[in-house]
């Protein structure tokens, strides 16, 4: 009976981690409504896991699309400088208080939908933000992390409020923003 019971439990545990992990990101500015992802915790642990620990703090909460370039991307993420309720002119430029991440290149591509983690020069310096693809982007296979791909709600990716050209993306004004970012299974 006890063998039973454990085996039981044991299946249930490998049931529960085959599980699917995402995220749902609630969008207010010039997009409105419901972004759905889902993570990739074979091609990426470690970079999953620090996204949903992050989602899960409720750290996204309140933060700004600081970065989107027409035809590209849009980057959010930065728990530290990115929140709406601060001064967003150093958005971008932070991470969050856990560390950063070693990369985990894979052979995904960068197709439209994709999420990958953004970073600085040093490929193992990912840590809080992360851009979601508008269109392909080959040229960044296997140079920057892939965490996850867009299921549902690419219409309100699209409708994020883009960034300036002269700018390097950068919104101007008042950024569209992540108001409740939940991790679900």
């Amino acid at each position: 009976m006890l063998r039973k019971l454990l085996a039981g439990v044991a299946l249930s545990l490998v049931a529960s981690a085959a599980g699917a992990v995402g995220l749902q990101i609630d969008v207010a500015g010039e997009a409105n409504g419901t972004i759905t992802i889902e993570l990739l915790p074979d091609v990426a642990p470690k970079h999953v896991a620090q996204i949903t620990a992050l989602a899960a703090e409720g750290k996204y909460d309140g933060v700004v699309f600081h970065r989107v370039i027409d035809g590209f991307m849009a980057q959010t993420g930065d728990v530290q400088y990115g929140r709406l309720d601060g001064d967003i002119r150093r958005a971008g430029t932070g991470g969050s208080d856990l560390p950063n991440i070693p990369a985990e290149f894979s052979d995904v591509p960068f197709e439209r939908g994709v999420v990958g983690m953004a970073r600085a020069q040093d490929p193992n310096s990912a840590n809080s933000q992360f851009f979601i693809m508008f269109a392909p982007g080959d040229f960044l296979n296997g140079q920057y992390t892939v965490v996850g791909r867009v299921t549902e709600g690419m219409d309100v990716v699209d409708a994020i409020k883009k960034g300036s050209q002269a700018s390097n993306g950068s919104v101007d004004g008042t950024p569209d923003v992540m108001t409740s970012v939940r991790v679900t299974e």
